[in-house]
């Protein structure tokens, strides 16, 4: 056999050939090994790493420097499984100067098992992880449809799920008060501002509307008293072309009109991170009455502009500021202060719609559109900023999931390795 023959061989060039040959191949197959090695553990340590500053990017805020080195390594060691590395090291920094920046490294050292012969006998790894915060601040407004059409299907229980989820996320995402702002916006024909508003010199209680069945038109007294103590809080569309405006009201031609309207929606929210309000409001909204997705629209606007009627917080220097509209409706505008029956489209709602939207994108407002199951497709979808900031919720458990979605959008951190 060829074997034998070598080991009967005792001729010394072949010896040295196979002693020169042999130790070339070990340390490939020993590099092999150990190589496979490190690169597991480095993984492992990177995955760590990432997990360790995405949680202590919800907690940095206000630690002192040894604190935030200190939760930094819990939370690294609470994700990394050693298994041959010792000596592990971590240390974090944090920075905020408008954005904010946690930095950190972790290294280790890994014991060296093939290589070890030829006289390496450890070797270090490191990783290092970024989550960055840019400066912008958000200002969101929520323009939810509360129509009669909205009990059915389970939409407005879905609803509730969705805003509050969402309201949750952008309470985790805000690290210190201000950083998120929440408006809510019921609305159906009208927009609720509150009763105890009666007396606001931003009010008026004069003008007509048009008042439509299926079958005819009469004109009638927007507030047909000349009691306010009976207003319930609704107001209808401002004078063209001010309802499709954020304009400070001033005059009476800026003013807003009280209504007594029957299916009043529950009363709007302003700006705020008073995250038990707004999760309490958006709990107490019930359904009923038409569709007029243009006052909605409007009011969450007025809610993102500065004066009255809904004096948004000042923006402090030092930030950028993104304002957002989130407006969901299930239906087709059948109703406004200058017509509609309530039940049929109404072609000129949809025009005040479409006009009070490319109002509010060129003064540089961010527009989400949710269109739940029915209604009109066309205009929701031109009024989002972009095509994939218009939503098409097929079911009412989709309300929650595109509510996660655009949660997302608004809350992502970037991990930069």
């Amino acid at each position: 056999m060829l074997f034998g023959d070598f080991l009967r061989n005792r001729r010394g060039n072949i010896a040295v050939a196979f002693g020169l040959s042999i130790l070339p191949v070990m340390t490939s197959v020993g590099a092999a090994v150990d190589y496979a090695r490190l690169s597991d553990a480095r993984e492992r340590m990177q995955n760590a790493l990432d997990a360790a500053v995405l949680a202590l990017s919800s907690e940095a805020d206000g630690m002192t420097a040894s604190a935030i080195n200190t939760r930094a390594l819990q939370l690294f060691n609470a994700n990394f499984v050693a298994n041959g590395v010792s000596n592990v090291a971590v240390t974090a920094s944090y920075v905020r100067n408008g954005g904010a920046t946690i930095t950190a490294r972790a290294s280790g050292t890994v014991d060296i098992m093939v290589l070890n012969v030829i006289g390496v006998s450890s070797q270090t790894i490191a990783a290092t992880a970024e989550t960055n915060w840019s400066s912008t601040r958000l200002r969101i407004a929520l323009a939810l449809d509360n129509t009669g059409s909205m009990n059915a299907s389970g939409k407005i229980t879905a609803l509730k799920t969705a805003a509050t989820g969402l309201v949750d996320k952008l309470k985790a995402a805000s690290s210190k008060p201000g950083d998120v702002y929440v408006s809510i916006i019921p609305f159906n024909r009208d927009v609720n501002v509150g009763s105890a508003n009666r007396d606001a010199n931003w009010l008026r209680w004069d003008g007509t509307t048009r008042s439509c069945s299926r079958y005819s038109c009469t004109t009638v007294s927007i507030y047909p008293y000349s009691d306010k103590t009976y207003w319930t809080g609704c107001v209808t569309d401002r004078d063209r072309d001010y309802d499709i405006s954020n304009v400070t009201p001033s005059t009476a031609a800026t003013r807003f009109y009280a209504e007594q309207y029957s299916s009043c929606p529950k009363a709007l929210t302003p700006l705020t991170y008073d995250w038990t309000t707004l999760t309490s409001a958006i709990d107490a909204m019930t359904t009923g009455g038409s569709t007029n997705q243009a006052i909605g629209l409007a009011w969450a606007w007025q809610s993102l502009s500065a004066g009255a009627p809904l004096d948004a917080p000042a923006k402090p220097t030092g930030y950028d500021y993104e304002d957002v509209i989130i407006l969901l409706s299930d239906g087709e505008n059948t109703q406004d202060r200058w017509g509609g029956d309530g039940q049929n489209a109404w072609a000129l709602a949809d025009q005040r719609m479409s006009a009070v939207c490319t109002a509010a994108k060129t003064a540089g407002v961010v527009i989400y559109t949710v269109l739940v199951i029915d209604g009109n497709e066309d205009v929701l979808r031109q009024c989002a900023s972009s095509e994939d900031k218009y939503f098409n919720a097929q079911s009412a458990t989709d309300i929650i999931k595109t509510f996660g979605v655009i949660g997302d959008k608004l809350t992502q951190l970037r991990i930069a390795h």
